[in-house]
């Protein structure tokens, strides 16, 4: 028969590492639990579980939105509507497309940025609508491959 030794169990999560992160998270609660276990000199389960099981947080991802104005909404049913006259007369030429938007003044995309709290936060990070940007657009259809076609913020189109 083996018995347990006598004591209480080893952990890694501690009063005083719970403390800790508890800490680290009301300073900076948008890093991640990769770099915060680095910070803290700890390993990132032994965060991530201070974090899930002894202080209840969670991640929450951060909505990017743009600040919309009242003009926007009629414009956006007009185009809508155009679109779909246009679609009705040219059914047979159909072209699908993308773009991506590259912000010029540093601001990034942050698809993987997450906000750690015990609650929603319900986080909204408004930026310029108007910021500088350059535009990649590209199309394909029947026709075959249409672009690449950078457009600049008032300076034109360029095309490679």
């Amino acid at each position: 028969m083996k018995k347990k030794p006598p004591g209480p169990v080893a952990t890694a999560r501690t009063p005083e590492k719970v403390e800790r992160v508890r800490e680290a998270v009301v300073r900076s609660p948008t890093r991640s639990a990769r770099r915060r276990a680095v910070e803290l000199g700890m390993s990132e389960w032994t965060v991530r579980r201070i974090l899930d099981k002894d202080l209840g947080f969670h991640s929450y991802k951060v909505m990017i939105v743009q600040t919309l104005n009242e003009g926007d909404y009629q414009q956006r049913l007009a185009f809508a509507e155009q679109m779909l006259e246009i679609i009705e007369e040219h059914e047979d030429a159909i072209i699908m497309s993308d773009e991506a938007r590259f912000h010029v003044n540093g601001s990034v995309n942050k698809q993987n940025f997450r906000y750690w709290a015990a609650q929603n936060p319900h986080e909204v990070h408004e930026r310029p609508l108007h910021g500088p940007k350059v535009t990649v657009w590209c199309a394909i259809g029947k026709v075959g491959v249409i672009g690449l076609y950078f457009f600049l913020r008032k300076m034109g189109l360029l095309r490679l």
